[in-house]
């Protein structure tokens, strides 16, 4: 038996303002992480700790919601898929939730949530144009859902935020909706037991662009009086509204509005909308106008159980703002600025630019602020009260589109990945006394190009394949080398000689060895464009990482990147796959193809970085996979043409690489993935691929290849690894599939009958096809791997990076 512990999860946020929520309640934060709903406690250093899967299309919308007549917690989340589906808090269950209902309605994208869990309201609104209005309740733990009402916009746009708040002592409902023109329009529903009927009353206009986010609270916390709505616009500029009872603002000195001097009857005013609500009257008028902001705003959040009102912008000029009403004036002042300061701003990503905030949210005691960078990065800040200013505390940070390619440096020290949202990540364990946890500590690779392979040359070099005809080499900078070895314990062989980090040149696609300046980080930064490096780029500071935690955004953008050390060419095409030999001396090329000419692989040779020729030739279209066996004697390709092929190591040539066997129908289908079986076990391979099978070969004395074992799955095979060690004389693999299941299966070496040992709960999983498994390399003596915690890295076309703890295998 075995048993299975999910010990780290990655996943980059997605660029949509209202596709995260942080619950008052429990603390937690959920977020949209490609199709998944990803969960977080940002006030604690562990990262995620689920990924709720469900949804078959990006989430663009999440909520929390909550009945008074019921301690239930609920997510709710709505998708490109056109559905809102609804998460119910679970404890048993692994992922501390579990899916309790998929409302179905909307005939495009859902972009916006809206709730009022006082009364069990909320409020949809979709690409379609509409905004559909429902009711939950919860009778004997179940939900009870209906649909209310169906409104549509007009005139037609889509709905791209919503505010939903209960108006005055009766609990009338007050409905804001914005999106793709550039008014906000108010509905109002009188509170009934039986009907919920929003109609139209006003519509406020005065923004020139569309409307990205709309927030709304209480003042004073009291129906009576009144209410704020706060709206941000692609016009860079934030507009406050004030609702109230009465024909008269009772307020008007409190909040911006200004006396006229030597009259004190009279003030500067604007329009004043009217409208009724169970036979009430209320006024809607315009507030202040904040300017500050240089670019589209995002988002805009008030800060609730507050003595102060404040509100937090989040803009794509890289800063979030709080904003507050001075006590004197009534005038709202930025008080606050965090962020990007304006010299450190990069135009690409390659400078560093992280491309502007996208979402800005309050913790629930408003001490604590985060935001959404274009990285899929979350940036967090602590109020410090003693200090009086924010200081910037431990993100997460995750790949925002598909991870093609993991590999684990050849000693386990640490992992990288690599995906299509072209960066290249170095994730490892911070060790601390008292616990450790799983964080990105470097970005050595930010590309112009999508990246599909990646493979450890050492502890201190690696190379990584993408979308062009070549690949590039990397060596570790010391600053990195001297950051792992302190929070990491990972010893490094860096010496005076090593650069101490890279940068991207403008328009430039290496990575280039400099020594930045040397000056103080914590001076003002205001003559750092005057720093010159000898390429006009960002300036970089000397001992930016001599820091006692995980780097930061800021740092990953910056200071993580690896120096280019060669480039290697030959190929005519994107490259497809990528392996190097264990000792690191051997490189193993191949690139897309349609022609046995262009499905060659490609070796090269590590010393002088040569190509060492000739190049291998047996497929005939892209090769997908490569790998060398334990004692690099042996190479494995398997391809697009459904074989399989072993190369053979000829000391005698110097070291190259002659055909030993292939198999031109190895499967009936296309094979995705190959992995060589531990060699104590024998000279054998497995493969898997389309065909829904992973089948066992091995290698004879005589150079037969014979099928020794075949293991079948449910769906398409896309990854397959073994163990390196036999643990109670057993081998383990581990299999992914297209439907993103992953299963363990075991057997005796001496019988090759595999069977499953575990399958990953269905809730831990990846949504989509595994990419990649990766085993962690570990040195043990047969005697200590059987009772060794082994450690399996999942990557997944839905961006997400998991590692997986298991125990070791006991006797049945």
């Amino acid at each position: 038996m075995v048993t299975i512990h999910p010990d780290y999860f990655a996943a980059g946020g997605n660029r949509h303002p209202t596709a995260a929520d942080w619950d008052t309640a429990s603390g937690v934060l959920a977020y949209g992480a490609g199709r998944n709903v990803a969960l977080w406690r940002p006030l604690e250093y562990q990262g995620l700790h689920a990924l709720l899967r469900g949804h078959t299309d990006k989430v663009n919308a999440i909520k929390f919601f909550s009945l008074p007549t019921s301690k239930l917690q609920i997510i709710i989340s709505g998708s490109v898929d056109k559905t809102v589906r609804l998460w119910r808090a679970n404890p048993v269950r692994s992922v501390g939730f579990e899916s309790a209902a998929v409302l179905e309605g909307h005939e495009n994208s859902v972009n916006c949530i809206a709730v009022a869990s006082a009364i069990g309201v909320v409020a949809t609104g979709s690409a379609d144009a509409t905004v559909r209005i429902w009711h939950i309740d919860v009778a004997n733990s179940n939900l009870q859902i209906q649909l209310l009402q169906i409104i549509p916009i007009k005139p037609r746009y889509f709905p791209l935020t919503l505010a939903l708040s209960a108006i005055g002592s009766k609990e009338d409902l007050l409905l804001a909706v914005a999106g793709t023109k550039s008014f906000v329009q108010i509905y109002v529903a009188e509170a009934n037991e039986n009907i919920v009927d929003f109609g139209h009353r006003a519509t406020l206009a005065g923004h020139e662009d569309w409307i990205r986010s709309l927030t709304i609270t209480s003042i004073d916390n009291e129906p009576e009086s009144g209410l704020l709505l706060a709206s941000a616009s692609q016009d860079k500029y934030i507009r406050i509204w004030r609702i109230h009872s009465g024909e008269k603002n009772s307020h008007s000195n409190r909040f911006g509005h200004v006396k006229v001097p030597g009259n004190s009857d009279i003030s500067l005013s604007n329009k004043e909308h009217r409208f009724i609500a169970s036979e009430k009257t209320y006024s809607l008028t315009f507030e202040a106008l904040l300017l500050g902001h240089e670019d589209w705003i995002y988002t805009v959040s008030w800060r609730s159980n507050s003595e102060k009102i404040q509100l937090l912008s989040a803009s794509a000029d890289n800063s979030l703002a709080i904003w507050e009403a001075d006590v004197t004036s009534g005038i709202w002042l930025c008080i606050t600025r965090l962020g990007e300061i304006s010299t450190q701003k990069g135009s690409t990503t390659a400078t560093g630019s992280i491309g502007g905030f996208w979402i800005g949210l309050w913790s629930p005691n408003g001490e604590t602020v985060v935001s959404l960078g274009r990285t899929g990065s979350w940036r967090l800040w602590n109020y410090n009260r003693r200090q009086d200013r924010w200081i910037q505390g431990i993100g997460i940070s995750g790949h925002v589109k598909s991870v093609t390619s993991i590999a684990w440096a050849k000693n386990g020290a640490y992992m990288l990945s690599t995906g299509l949202d072209q960066t290249t990540r170095l994730h490892a364990l911070w060790k601390r006394e008292a616990r450790q946890s799983w964080h990105e500590f470097a970005r050595p690779q930010v590309h112009g190009y999508d990246l599909n392979c990646v493979d450890s040359l050492g502890q201190s070099q690696f190379i990584s394949g993408a979308d062009e005809k070549l690949i590039r080499v990397f060596d570790e900078p010391r600053d990195v080398a001297e950051l792992l070895e302190k929070l990491c314990g990972i010893s490094s062989s860096s010496n005076e000689t090593m650069p101490s980090s890279a940068n991207i040149p403008a328009l430039g696609l290496s990575n280039k060895a400099v020594e930045p300046p040397d000056y103080d980080v914590a001076s003002d930064a205001a003559d750092l464009d005057d720093q010159k490096t000898g390429e006009p780029t960002t300036a970089l500071a000397r001992h930016a990482l001599n820091i006692d935690h995980p780097p930061f955004e800021d740092h990953l953008a910056r200071n993580t990147l690896w120096p280019e050390r060669e480039k290697l060419y030959g190929h005519g095409y994107e490259i497809s796959a990528a392996a190097s030999s264990h000792d690191g001396t051997i490189v193993a090329t191949a690139c897309r193809a349609s022609s046995i000419d262009h499905a060659v692989i490609r070796m090269y040779e590590t010393k002088g970085w040569r190509e060492v020729l000739p190049s291998l030739k047996c497929h005939s279209l892209t090769v997908t996979c490569l790998r060398f066996s334990d004692d690099d004697h042996y190479l494995l390709s398997v391809g697009r043409d459904r074989q399989w092929a072993v190369f053979e190591k000829d000391d005698v040539q110097g070291g190259t690489y002659i055909l030993k066997s292939s198999n031109p129908k190895g499967h009936s289908r296309m094979i995705l993935s190959a992995s060589w079986v531990p060699i104590k076990a024998g000279r054998m391979f497995a493969t898997g691929g389309r065909d829904k099978v992973v089948k066992l070969w091995h290698i004879q004395t005589d150079k037969a290849v014979t099928c020794r074992s075949a293991i079948p799955a449910a769906s398409s095979v896309t990854a397959v690894d073994f163990f390196s060690h036999i643990p109670r004389h057993s081998l383990l693999v581990a299999i992914g599939t297209e439907s993103g299941n992953v299963s363990l299966y075991c057997s005796r070496v001496n019988t090759l009958d595999f069977q499953m040992l575990h399958r990953i709960d269905d809730l831990l999983h990846p949504s989509t096809p595994v990419t990649q498994l990766a085993w962690r390399p570990v040195v043990a003596t047969p005697e200590a791997a059987n009772d060794m915690v082994m450690q399996l890295a999942v990557a997944s076309e839905d961006s997400s990076l998991q590692i997986f703890s298991l125990s070791s295998i006991h006797e049945a």
